[in-house]
């Protein structure tokens, strides 16, 4: 019997949009069981220093209603280990933007003695949700 692949993957997704869904798609396509985390409110008040637009139950429901999300879990914290702890994933997707960066490079450091690969998949240019956020408020910069 074949191992099933477990996938892991976290954000904010507040004002869902075409970028969201597309490392949620890819990251379906490079496992068996995809699990997403959440953001929750008070991990956006503490490391954003901003209320999300949309409440994490909603961003909870938004994502758990995509066909590729097999499971919804919030995301209390930004500690990838400790997520892993739980769920016991081989492979965690993020963006291409986090490539290189001090933080994901200690991931990286830190998953490979537990075989978890991290998957970079390519950023979706032109469009955040800042950007949405700025539209919305009349800020035409996005």
């Amino acid at each position: 019997m074949e191992k099933k692949i477990i996938g892991y993957t976290t954000g904010v997704f507040d004002l869902f949009h075409i970028g969201h869904l597309n490392i949620i798609r890819q990251a379906k396509e490079h496992c068996d069981w995809l699990i997403v985390g959440v953001s929750t409110d008070e991990l956006v008040i503490s490391t954003k220093n901003k209320r999300p637009v949309i409440s994490y139950e909603d961003r909870a429901a938004i994502v758990s209603a995509l066909r590729y999300v097999d499971e919804v879990v919030p995301q209390e914290n930004k500690d990838k280990y400790a997520a892993w702890e739980k769920y016991h994933f081989q492979k965690m997707f993020v963006g291409s933007d986090w490539r290189g960066t001090p933080e994901w490079d200690r991931w990286e450091t830190v998953f490979a003695p537990l075989n978890v690969q991290i998957v970079y998949f390519p950023y979706t240019v032109g469009i955040s949700s800042t950007i949405l956020s700025n539209i919305i408020k009349g800020n035409s910069k996005g």
